[in-house]
This record gives structure tokens, C-alpha cells and sequence, in this order.
């Protein structure tokens, strides 16, 4: 399994939490399929921008990654009435400028891995949004060539090391996003000092 793979890879390494396994609403929908390939130790953003999804879903989902030893992370709209719960939340960078967001997503979930509260992030001035909103990590991308955004600019691998180190410069853990989908991707991204990677491609 190419997900196991690049998990292994990344854990000889002592990544923080090595591997975040992204679903997409067109690519990769289902966020149980998407759990069923990753790994122990490693994490998963349900991407549920499409729909809201139901306290039972979320609550089985959760369920089930807690017992697989994966971190859930939601992005999109809550169930209404949730209650704190066994995942964390993921912010599209545009949610960075949300006023009075600063620690209300992080308190409203009981922290239960190293990863509570994640952000995407294309740009310095999104860090720093990032540092203010007291995110445990920041998805920096993209970083290569990718299906979700065909023919779109890119990173390169330059750019993201003087982003990542721009993150870590403000106690935040970089990962790298966008067109990894081998352990050959791995390797390029050496040097860059990203804690770990995420994607959808691995899953794939």
C-alpha cells in the first residue's frame, strides 16, 4: 500500500505525526475509504465542504479512526449541536480571516492528539494568521504538480522550504501538500524541513 509506504518512510525519519490523508468532495469522497488506507499514527481531513455531515456520521467516523489510531479532522460546516467530540478541525485558509476566531475551534474539541487544529496555507501572511489563530499545524501547498488544481502554479521546492521555515520560525509544524504520491516525492521534499506530507494521490 503506497499510503503504508511513505507512512514508514516518514516515521524513520520521527516525523510529529508523519502522514494527513486528505479527501476530496470529487476524488475521493468517502472519508471511510480514505481511512481504511492510511495507517496507524498517521491522520485524515474530511474535507465535507459539499454537505454538512450528520452527528452520526461524524460520531461513527470518529469512531472508527480512534480505534484505527488515526487523528480525525473535520473541515467545513459542523453538525448542528455537536458536542465535543474525539476529532479536530481543519481551516481553509480563507477561515484565518473569520473574526474572533482566535482559540474557538480549538476549545470547542477535546485534544486527544498532537493535532487539534490544522490550517492551509499558500503564503506568508497565512502563516501568520495561522500563528495567530494558535494552529497546531499548517498544510502548505501545493507543492508539485496536482490533479485537484491541473495546470496551476506551483510551490517548488525552494518556496516551501522558506515557507516552512517561516512556520516553524512561529512554533507552527509545516507540511507539505500537492502532488505527492510516491515515496519518490518523499525524498525530493529532504532538506525542506516539513514535519510530514498530506495529500489525497496516496490514497489513491
Amino acid at each position: 500500500m503506497e499510503a503504508a509506504r511513505i507512512a514508514h518512510r516518514l516515521t524513520l525519519a520521527r516525523a510529529f505525526v508523519p502522514l494527513i490523508g486528505v479527501t476530496d468532495p470529487k476524488r475521493l469522497p468517502d472519508p471511510e475509504t480514505a481511512l481504511d488506507a492510511l495507517p496507524r499514527g498517521s491522520a485524515l481531513i474530511w474535507r465535507a465542504y459539499d454537505r454538512r455531515p450528520t452527528r452520526d456520521e461524524l460520531h461513527r467516523l470518529s469512531g472508527k479512526a480512534a480505534r484505527k489510531g488515526v487523528t480525525l479532522l473535520l473541515a467545513g460546516a459542523l453538525p448542528i449541536e455537536t458536542q465535543a467530540a474525539n476529532f479536530g478541525r481543519h481551516l481553509r485558509e480563507h477561515e484565518l480571516r473569520r473574526p474572533g476566531l482566535r482559540g474557538c475551534d480549538r476549545s470547542a474539541h477535546r485534544r486527544t492528539s498532537p493535532l487539534a487544529l490544522t490550517a492551509a496555507c499558500h503564503d506568508e501572511k497565512a502563516i501568520r494568521l495561522a500563528a495567530a489563530a494558535r494552529v497546531d499545524a499548517v498544510l502548505i501547498s501545493p507543492v508539485f504538480p496536482t490533479e485537484s488544481h491541473p495546470g496551476g502554479k506551483t510551490l517548488g521546492l525552494i518556496r516551501l522550504a522558506q515557507l516552512a521555515r517561516h512556520a516553524r520560525s512561529l512554533n507552527l509544524k509545516p507540511y507539505a501538500l500537492g502532488g505527492i504520491i510516491t515515496p519518490t516525492h518523499i525524498s525530493r521534499l529532504s532538506g525542506t524541513g516539513v514535519e510530514g506530507v498530506a495529500g489525497i494521490g496516496f490514497l489513491l
